[in-house]
């Protein structure tokens, strides 16, 4: 199936080609996009299908719903109705393709996703998610909210399963818990990029995860050779805190920039989750890799410890999943 704009493809919509895709699929289908700009809220909920753009910097799907908006009953939509791409299937996958949330700053609009996947299995390559508040969201949801009675969005209800991801080569924008949920996930060779918020304020820019990794998971969000980058002043933000209690993300010979503060990693003002989370870091480099100054409840891996973090090991579940 090929998507164009210009309606020399199939399709001219991306949805239109995801609604045309036959149900319960047993082999890959491929949807190719042409370059262009799909203002589009993407919904996709039939699993094997693959998603291939033109160019990363020429094919972009954008929308901008925030968490601020309002259903006409007056509603909020709160985070998680605030998607460009929702992906609730498994064996997704997506290369070279920009999804971007244009609606603002967090201060303004408040969360406002540029992706929401919940599906086990999704492989993104060479792809750009663009945001500033909760830019990516990696299901599944946590048990239960902290400051309402629903999450809202289209998980809500829905039974909760622990999915496994991979991010080759892509570019990751936001600034505050711009990548955040409970998946495992491994991000490799990507950049995180993390945006000026303060525009002359001092303080604290941002935190780059908000992890919430079940307690049963070995491992939650894995950096190996990223790069952190960032427009982000000096020594103002965070490489994590924890959304819940479990929270595991690791960061193995990255770069990371010098808007890294010292400390590295918030208790998000929850003294307990300091003896449940795992945050640890290995033979990193760059200005804000500098751990002697790290808070004393995160951990520098030893040689051994970071031999255990390699793709296979940590995707290939009881099904032996390779996505590299």
């Amino acid at each position: 199936m090929i998507v164009a704009k210009d309606g020399s493809g199939d399709f001219t919509t991306v949805q239109e080609a995801l609604d045309a895709v036959p149900p319960n699929l047993k082999e890959r289908i491929q949807i190719t996009i042409k370059n262009g700009i799909y203002k589009e809220k993407l919904h996709v909920d039939k699993p094997m299908v693959s998603l291939l753009g033109e160019s990363v910097e020429h094919t972009i799907v954008t929308f901008d719903d925030y968490a601020l908006k309002t259903f006409p009953n007056g509603e909020p939509y709160h985070t998680f109705n605030s998607y460009s791409l929702f992906v609730g299937a498994d064996n997704f996958s997506a290369e070279r393709i920009s999804f971007v949330n244009s609606a603002g700053k967090g201060e303004e609009v408040g969360q406002a996703l540029a992706a929401y996947v919940d599906g086990d299995r999704a492989i993104f390559k060479q792809c750009r998610f663009i945001g500033h508040q909760d830019t990516l969201f990696t299901g599944p949801l946590p048990p239960f909210p902290i400051d309402r009675s629903t999450f809202g969005g289209p998980r809500e209800g829905m039974p909760r399963k622990n999915v496994r991801q991979y991010y080759e080569d892509c570019y990751i924008e936001g600034d505050v818990d711009f990548i955040f949920g409970s998946a495992t996930a491994v991000f490799h060779r990507c950049e995180i990029y993390t945006k000026n918020r303060l525009e002359g304020k001092s303080g604290v820019n941002g935190w780059i995860t908000a992890a919430s990794t079940t307690a049963e998971s070995a491992f939650g969000y894995v950096f190996l050779q990223c790069r952190l980058t960032g427009n982000a002043p000096p020594n103002s933000v965070y490489l994590g805190r924890p959304w819940r209690e479990y929270a595991k993300v690791a960061y193995l010979n990255c770069w990371l920039g010098e808007h890294i503060i010292a400390a590295g990693w918030h208790n998000w003002d929850k003294i307990g989750s300091e003896t449940t989370t795992v945050f640890v870091e290995y033979n990193s480099s760059g200005p804000g890799a500098k751990t002697g100054g790290r808070v004393g409840w995160s951990h520098k891996l030893k040689d051994e410890q970071a031999n255990e973090f390699n793709i296979i090991t940590i995707l290939c579940g009881e099904d032996g999943w390779k996505p590299a």
